[in-house]
């Protein structure tokens, strides 16, 4: 059974929801928003707050088995998968991918650092068993990726990891790594379902949801059903994706309130956006809008990531002196524009331009460069 959503009584999105650049959590689409404010008093048909709904009702295993659904829809992902929806975000997953893939292996697991997220993997996973990398860009600032031929795979790996879309830095994967005969695991934490991605050619993908898809407290697991069998039987249930699949995401209290935010996010992007493709187009031009920008200059803007390896979700850069960039970052936020600030790690600035971000924020906020810049010469 389908829970209908109406639209009855709701409030516009305020000016400073839509200017929201933040690198996570990341905007929500305004009907989302609209809905969510809704279902938190009531949701339809239910009578009910969607925070004091039960995990166990029938309502919310129809959430789940949408959710399931609309995931496959989007992805066109073919029999033979599963999905699953989990806790303790992407960090989580830097765990449990080792634990269950690379626990008892004698070959060692390849991993591709590109950037600040993928750094972070690599010494979870060493504390499983033996990791290669492959590929680091540290000696370049992580401000490229790598090119095929400086990437060489083992055919004796247990596995194959890599980030897709590194958020601090601003680089993007715009090509699928590895062998064929490797299993390929992907973090897609910031760019699942903001374009299509080859789902099929991948055995495991996750992504936790604050970025593109939904709030912090679920993360999405796309798993190959084939690779299920051969992981590893030393696990305590709560981290085995077995029995997370077997319990249909309901092993133990599931975040009912984050999992029915992605199902409206799902029915956007089916109903509303109509699909992948579409959503694609709409991302590349908001990033066409920022790097016409930083490219038309003359270097008083200056982006981190090399130009065929920019991130079409993050716009990562500096202003051309620390004292301009302190002033871009009060000025922007007296203009109304929130979260720019550059991740610590790096600082600067860093636009997101996550699904639920309009192109008339992003409009705004190449117009507000464009005269920040002029008045700086003036």
């Amino acid at each position: 059974m389908r829970y209908e959503i109406t639209s009855s009584a709701l409030q516009p999105m305020k000016p400073s929801n839509a200017l929201n650049f933040s690198g996570g959590p990341g905007a929500l689409p305004e009907s989302v928003l609209q809905q969510v404010q809704q279902a938190i008093l009531e949701v339809p048909g239910m009578g009910l707050s969607v925070l004091g709904i039960s995990h166990r009702s029938d309502w919310f295993a129809s959430v789940v088995e949408e959710v399931e659904a609309n995931i496959r829809t989007l992805l066109q992902l073919p029999d033979g998968y599963s999905i699953v929806l989990l806790q303790g975000g992407a960090t989580q997953q830097f765990s449990m991918v080792p634990m269950a893939l690379l626990r008892g292996k004698t070959h060692s697991a390849e991993y591709v650092q590109t950037g600040y997220w993928s750094g972070k993997v690599i010494p979870q996973a060493q504390r499983e068993g033996p990791v290669r990398v492959v590929w680091s860009g540290e000696a370049d600032g992580f401000s490229r990726l790598p090119q095929d031929h400086e990437l060489a795979h083992s055919p004796d790996a247990p596995y194959l990891h890599y980030v897709s879309n590194e958020t601090v830095e601003g680089l993007q994967f715009q090509r699928v790594l590895g062998r064929n005969d490797v299993p390929r695991v992907c973090d897609m934490s910031s760019d699942f379902l903001s374009k299509p991605c080859e789902a099929d050619r991948f055995d495991l993908i996750y992504a936790h949801a604050q970025k593109n898809i939904g709030p912090a407290g679920v993360t999405v697991v796309v798993v190959r059903d084939a690779l299920l069998k051969n992981m590893s039987r030393d696990l305590p249930p709560f981290l085995d994706y077995r029995e997370h699949i077997k319990a249909q995401s309901n092993l133990n209290t599931p975040p009912v309130f984050s999992i029915y935010v992605i199902l409206l996010v799902t029915r956007w992007l089916l109903n509303d956006v109509g699909g992948l493709a579409n959503m694609d187009a709409m991302n590349r031009r908001k990033a066409s809008l920022l790097y016409e920008v930083l490219d038309s200059s003359m270097g008083f803007y200056s982006g981190r990531a090399a130009v065929s390896d920019r991130s079409l979700m993050n716009v990562s850069f500096n202003v051309r002196s620390p004292e301009a960039e302190q002033r871009f970052h009060e000025q922007a936020t007296a203009a109304g524009f929130s979260g720019l600030a550059g991740h610590r790690a790096v600082g600067g600035v860093r636009a997101s331009l996550y699904n639920g971000l309009t192109l008339a924020a992003v409009e705004k906020l190449a117009n507000f460069m464009v005269d920040f810049q002029r008045q700086s010469k003036a």
